[in-house]
């Protein structure tokens, strides 16, 4: 039994070979989240011979405990507060409004970077699959399952590569269907189910995005 992935490029290959059933359909779309998510997004679409775009999403840190999310924006004016969090820590709104309109600004900032003058892609009546390295407190894939829910795709499917259980259980009613390889009783952060686990660059996701169009546009 997998206990660990060496890297997202592991990952993605493990988690694609539980989506074969979404493999050369024409209406599949995989859209990653970046950035570590879209390494793992890349193996998934490459497996499927699919498109590979991005859900861009932006974690509202706690100040001080940036990896803590209180909540988190997601294109489209979709905005997901995390209650626990926010009441635990009596955060007040004030302090939300401010980390909300820097992480505007870098969510505005990364559409440029990764998409340019591209349109977005098209969801509604498409297959999607949404894919992430791992999901924590689940504040930033439900924005981004919120966003996507507004423009109606015929299924949605989350798929990640590790998921705390209570997380999964919380996140599995939201969507069609909740794909996952590894599911501990305690999740602790993501970043212990991989041996590598640094940071993805603006670069590599721009030149992942850019390699699975070109291979997409030879297979067809």
């Amino acid at each position: 039994m997998l206990q660990r992935f060496r890297n997202r490029v592991e990952a993605g290959k493990v988690l694609a070979a539980k989506l074969t059933e979404y493999g050369n359909r024409p209406d599949v779309l995989v859209l990653g989240l970046p950035r570590g998510g879209v390494p793992v997004a890349y193996e998934v679409a490459n497996a499927l011979d699919a498109p590979l775009d991005v859900c861009l999403v932006r974690k509202l840190g706690v100040p001080g405990h940036k990896e803590l999310a209180m909540g988190a924006l997601a294109m489209g004016g979709v905005r997901v507060i995390n209650e626990n969090v926010v009441d635990w820590l009596r955060i007040p709104k004030e302090t939300i409004d401010r980390v909300a309109a820097m992480e505007r600004r870098e969510l505005e900032r990364r559409n440029l970077v990764y998409r340019g003058n591209r349109p977005l892609p098209k969801v509604k009546n498409h297959t999607v699959i949404l894919v992430d390295d791992g999901i924590a407190t689940g504040a930033t894939i439900r924005a981004a399952i919120a966003t996507l829910k507004k423009q109606q795709p015929c299924e949605l499917v989350v798929a990640v590569p590790v998921v705390g259980v209570s997380t999964f259980e919380e996140l599995e009613p939201e969507v069609d269907k909740l794909v996952c390889v590894i599911m501990p009783e305690d999740l602790y952060a993501i970043g212990i189910w991989y041996e590598d686990f640094q940071q993805t660059t603006d670069a590599e996701v721009c030149e992942l995005l850019t390699r699975q169009k070109l291979l997409v546009a030879n297979s067809s």
